[in-house]
């Protein structure tokens, strides 16, 4: 019976069409893709922390290879538009406990055809702090990190659709 129910599985994917965004976004981008952010001069921690990001995204999610700029396929040039930390949850005194982050990314890509289009997405990123207590550096950097990733999860999605067209 598991059996059976497998080959169902199998075959309800493979006859609808399934592809992974993957797929679609290397059909747009290519192979090897080079990646650049403007540093912000009020703020080039984050900065840091979204290179890192996009250089992790572009090999586990778009399944491509970080290369040079003379011998990429596709160019991202990234800039961070804003950050934002907004308390969400209170204790019972009215101390702070619960932060969302907010990050905002303007993408500007060159595709392999040499095609060029500019991409605003946004992430978001809940975290707990102790109460009556100050955002550490480590929570704040790992917040923007996870923001950063989910602004490039929307970026990933916007340029797949591009693919599936």
């Amino acid at each position: 019976m598991k059996t059976f129910l497998l080959l169902i599985t199998i075959s309800f994917f493979i006859s609808c069409g399934y592809k992974p965004t993957s797929i679609y976004t290397k059909e747009v981008l290519g192979e090897k893709i080079y990646t650049e952010v403007t540093i912000s001069v009020e703020d080039p921690e984050n900065s840091v922390l979204i290179k890192d990001a996009v250089n992790e995204a572009v090999v586990k999610q778009f399944h491509s290879e970080l290369t040079s700029k003379e011998d990429a396929d596709s160019f991202f040039h990234l800039t961070l538009n804003s950050v934002s930390f907004v308390p969400i949850k209170y204790d019972l005194n009215g101390y702070i406990v619960a932060y969302k982050t907010y990050i905002g990314l303007k993408t500007l890509y060159t595709d392999k055809n040499g095609n060029k289009q500019v991409i605003n997405t946004t992430g978001d990123y809940d975290f707990l702090i102790e109460s009556n207590s100050l955002i550490s550096d480590t929570k704040r950097f790992e917040a923007i990190k996870f923001a950063s990733q989910k602004a490039l999860d929307g970026l990933r999605s916007k340029i797949a659709i591009k693919g599936i067209k």
